[in-house]
Order: structure tokens, then C-alpha cells, then sequence
């Protein structure tokens, strides 16, 4: 079983304490996301864990606690998405800069094959164009050189009930907009080229239109050839049936919960309600068996 932390959710940088507690207890307890009173029981016991894979802005609270995964037996990887949007769009995520370091400590402890850099969303709009990606992604790529061999990237989607919350950033000048298929064929075609000058592959994720043409194969966040390659083990190669027709990954469990994350990116399909996420960390319980305190729930599966 592959575990997932979190599409939902930044568990290594808001939760950290919870999942250590519940990787000492063997197990935790998920919601399903459509209808809470329906939990499952999902074993964290090393002997049931093939891989943890973690998706994260800020892995720095879940540093210290590496050793202790790695004592215990546990294959992980991390998923670490780093941008350099505007505060506006991306309100409380680390510096590109601290998450630049941080990414090569993190890099440095547990191997460059190890950390797959996600530049994702990309989303175009007055104050994000293309040749502000441009310049963001080479810089960026330029300072992980060496620290990762992968980097994954993909257009924002703009889900109807997101395009409702980006017009917020009207009020800050910015206008959000679908990019032209020019711009999409000059940015691809750049960020190719910059990808394979700094010894990365490049990968899209989940992408409706292809990006083949530019040099960009169609790519896995939960990778059963990664996780082969790295750590020499076989898993899953079934397509996970709950992730949409594009997405190429592999089955596996999340353990997280939605609107839970307070980094509060406008253009986050994983929270639908800033308010609510707020309250849910304020309730939540880093001893509790589940990442959100659930009631009157059906016999764990």
C-alpha cells in the first residue's frame, strides 16, 4: 500500500506532530471526503506501508522526525511544490528563497532522486504572465541544480467554483485568465529547454491537453517506476480509479483531510472555504486518531 500525504492537504507542514503520533500507534482514521460518517481504518504499520509519498510547500516541521521514519523502516518520497507567485495569489507560503534552501537540506538528507520539484500550478493572469514564469522557473531551476533530477509541472485548472474566489484578485489588479495556445507552446518549449540545461526531466501532471509536442511526456505524482527505481521494490501499477481520466498515478491511500490547509492559495481545488480550513485548525487534534474530529461515524473499515 502506497500512503499518501496529502493531496488534501500540507500535513508536513500543519500536521507533522499528528502523523508522527499515528505512525507510533500503526494506524489512523480518514473521512470519506463525501460523506463523513463513513471512515476507514488505514494501517501505518512499516510491514503495511510500501511508501509514503508527501506532498508539501514546507517539509520543515516533519526535518526532525526523519530519523525516527527512517528507524522504523519507512520508504517515503516528497512532492515539494515551490513557486514564486505573488503574495496576493499565494498569501502565506514560505519565500521562494527559505523554500529554495529548505528544499536543498532536504535534498541533502535523503538523496536528490528523492525530492521531485513541482513548479504547479502554473497560472497566467496580469501579474503572473509568461515572462514572469520564465524568469521564475529559471531561477529557481538554476538553484536546485544538483538537488533533484525531476520537476513536474502542469496549467491551472480554472474549476468553476474557483473562478468565483480568483476574482477576488481583482481587487488587487491582478486578473486571472485561460492562457493562449502560443503562450502555452513558447512557455512549454522554455521550460523544456531550461529543465534539460539544469540535468532535470520534466513531466506534466494530470494535463486534459498534451504536451508531448514540447517535450513534455505526460508524468505520475505516485510513481510505481519511481518507487521502483529508488527503492527497489514493486508496487501497484493500477491507475488510482479515484483521481481524474488525466492523472497517471497509481492507487494509493490519503490520509488527509480537505480544508484543513492554511496556506490559502487562491487557486486551491482542496479548499473550498478559507473559514472553514481555519476552524478545522483550530480543532484539531494532534493526539486524536483522525486529522479532523469526526462524530457519530460507521465502523471503521
Amino acid at each position: 500500500m502506497i500512503v499518501s500525504a496529502s493531496r488534501r492537504t500540507d500535513i508536513p507542514a500543519f500536521y507533522s506532530t499528528w502523523f508522527m503520533n499515528r505512525i507510533r500507534e500503526g494506524f489512523c482514521l480518514v473521512p470519506n471526503p463525501f460523506n463523513p460518517k463513513q471512515v476507514s481504518r488505514i494501517s501505518l504499520a512499516p510491514d503495511d506501508v510500501d511508501c509514503i509519498v508527501f506532498w508539501t510547500r514546507d517539509p520543515r516541521p516533519l526535518l526532525p522526525h526523519l530519523a525516527a521514519l527512517d528507524a522504523g523502516g519507512y520508504r517515503y518520497y516528497f512532492l515539494f511544490t515551490l513557486l514564486h507567485n505573488p503574495r496576493a495569489i499565494d498569501p502565506f507560503s514560505p519565500s521562494v528563497n527559505t523554500s529554495i534552501d529548505t528544499f536543498k537540506r532536504l535534498s541533502d538528507r535523503i538523496g536528490h532522486r528523492k525530492v521531485v520539484w513541482r513548479y504547479d500550478p502554473i497560472l497566467l493572469s496580469t501579474a503572473t504572465e509568461v515572462p514572469f514564469h520564465k524568469q521564475s522557473f529559471s531561477f529557481i531551476a538554476e538553484n536546485l541544480r544538483g538537488s533533484t533530477v525531476r520537476c513536474i509541472i502542469s496549467l491551472a485548472t480554472l474549476y468553476r467554483k474557483l473562478r468565483r474566489r480568483l476574482t477576488c484578485l481583482e481587487e488587487n489588479g491582478i486578473r486571472v485568465r485561460e492562457p493562449e495556445d502560443q503562450e502555452i507552446a513558447e512557455l512549454m518549449l522554455y521550460l523544456a529547454a531550461a529543465a534539460k540545461e539544469n540535468e532535470m526531466e520534466i513531466l506534466s501532471c494530470a494535463q486534459e491537453r498534451s504536451l508531448d509536442a514540447f517535450g513534455i511526456l505526460p508524468g505520475k505524482c505516485v510513481d510505481d517506476a519511481l518507487i521502483r527505481e529508488v527503492f527497489g521494490i514493486e508496487v501497484s501499477h493500477r491507475k488510482d480509479p479515484s483521481q481524474r481520466k488525466p492523472c497517471g498515478c497509481v492507487e494509493s491511500r490519503d490520509i488527509g483531510a480537505y480544508d484543513t490547509c492554511m496556506f490559502g492559495c487562491v487557486y486551491c481545488y482542496a479548499t473550498s472555504d478559507f473559514d472553514k480550513a481555519r476552524a478545522n485548525y483550530r480543532a484539531h487534534d494532534p493526539e486524536g486518531a483522525s486529522l479532523v474530529r469526526i462524530t457519530n461515524f460507521q465502523c471503521p473499515m
